[in-house]
């Protein structure tokens, strides 16, 4: 009977006592088939012969510090359609939910859901035959405040002796930034986002200061995290050295982020150290056309801007008239030109591994869309988890280390000649990568610099 139903909100507050969340503030979606938790760092694992995960949950918005660590029978693994239109393998739990007074068993899917407004979707199955949904209210079954919320939770863990970390990035809103500002308040320790732009040093032999603005001075951090824009880094370069020669540790070293950035530099290096990459050629607005062409086995061939990031400036050249027509379109410009080979068996595919402090901590698949040969997701490609091979994992890493970095996103292409190294990048970003593979990359970040400078915590009393 309908009277018998209870009406909710379009979000309610409710607690799942055996995962022990007290409060988790979810949204109401009918429109959604299956529930879904916020998860990271799943991992599978074996109970008395049977499946169980464990995982990780961040219950409140905007709250790294509140951290519940879980473990769930898994019922199922299913594919299932996200909002955004990815597909994407999940494990199923189920767990007891309370809403107001009542309690029952649902089925819960885990998936990193940092990139939504709320840790927790309610859907329609959980709903069927308790509940009707009043979209034009909230709260129907009980607000609570902030303090009510916080109380529910233990008090947050604080260290005596937190490291003092600086963000030194561009934008305090990319999904990265927040992440990472996120991972460090989560470990017990300081850590602050520095626009470049707004950072600037004196250079002087007794007393070398960066400053940032309204002189505030930043000598005493112990650490900074360079996320540097192509654009700035000349500049970001300059003042993540001046960081090293005050002995302040930096993840990724100037020197490293300078050539990474070099695109004929890096793969200068990563060719000096063994490592396989597609047949590339490169000149400054060439007179002979037709030998560099033929220099990487003729058409069809990737034509590239030097300048180019996140997959502009890059051409596909079908046939020869194509690529001719390119390369003397670029000539005009007196610009660097780089042609490489076509990887047609890679049919729009290639890798995207995740190097911290030399060991490979996610990997993802990246799939062009229909019509685009390039895999980014920036262009809407869509990012899948895989596991990938001993020897995808050796480039990556042996890349990592030839280019002295210790955060490196490495694109790998997979080719009838085996795996090959496309680009090493000094600055990767982390919303795909983490939301494909549900870990928490910004936490391994914060981690490494624990590790470089041996921090052990002291709980404060």
């Amino acid at each position: 009977m309908e009277q018998d139903k209870i009406i909710i909100g379009s979000e309610e507050w409710v607690s799942l006592p055996d995962l022990n969340i007290p409060a988790i503030k979810a949204r109401v979606d009918s429109g959604a088939k299956t529930s879904a938790l916020h998860a990271v760092n799943i991992e599978p694992f074996q109970r008395n012969n049977e499946a169980w995960v464990s995982f990780d949950v961040y219950p409140l918005q905007d709250n790294g510090k509140k951290r519940i660590r879980c473990q769930a029978f898994v019922i199922d693994k299913r594919v299932i359609k996200s909002s955004t239109g990815n597909r994407e393998s999940r494990y199923i739990i189920k767990t007891p939910i309370t809403i107001g007074n009542e309690s029952w068993d649902i089925e819960i899917s885990l998936t990193n859901r940092d990139s939504m407004g709320y840790r927790m979707l309610f859907g329609r199955e959980a709903m069927i035959g308790r509940m009707l949904v009043d979209p034009e209210n909230s709260f129907m079954m009980g607000r609570m405040s902030e303090e009510e919320v916080s109380h529910k939770y233990q008090a947050d863990v604080t260290f005596k002796n937190g490291l003092n970390i600086g963000l030194l990035a561009s934008n305090p809103e990319l999904y990265s930034n927040k992440r990472i500002i996120e991972a460090g308040q989560r470990r017990g320790h300081k850590i602050e986002f520095y626009n470049l732009r707004q950072c600037y040093m004196k250079l002087d032999a007794q007393t070398p200061e960066i400053h940032y603005r309204g002189g505030k001075i930043l000598n005493g951090l112990d650490a900074v995290i360079p996320r540097i824009r192509p654009s700035m880094t000349f500049y970001g370069c300059t003042l993540t050295r001046q960081f090293e020669s005050q002995n302040v540790f930096c993840l990724n070293k100037a020197a490293a982020i300078r050539q990474a950035r070099d695109k004929i530099f890096s793969l200068q290096l990563l060719l000096k150290n063994g490592i396989e990459i597609p047949t590339t050629g490169f000149a400054n607005s060439p007179l002979d056309t037709n030998d560099l062409i033929k220099m990487v086995g003729g058409s069809p061939l990737i034509i590239k801007l030097l300048e180019g990031t996140q997959g502009k400036g890059v051409v596909l050249a079908e046939t020869k008239k194509a690529a001719e027509s390119v390369i003397n379109a670029f000539k005009s410009l007196n610009a660097n030109i780089l042609v490489q080979e076509f990887i047609k068996e890679a049919n729009g595919k290639d890798l995207r591994l995740f190097v911290i402090n030399g060991k490979v901590v996610a990997a993802i698949q990246r799939t062009a869309p229909p019509g685009e040969f390039r895999a980014n997701v920036h262009l809407g490609g869509i990012a899948t988890p895989i596991r990938p091979t001993a020897e995808e994992k050796r480039i990556a890493i042996k890349a990592s280390k030839a280019l002295d970095l210790d955060v490196a996103g490495v694109d790998i292409i997979r080719s009838s000649k085996g795996p090959l190294l496309l680009e090493v990048n000094s600055s990767p970003g982390l919303e795909g990568i983490e939301n494909a593979t549900n870990k928490d990359i910004a936490e391994q970040m914060i981690i490494a610099i624990e590790k470089k400078l041996n921090w052990k915590p002291i709980i404060e009393d």
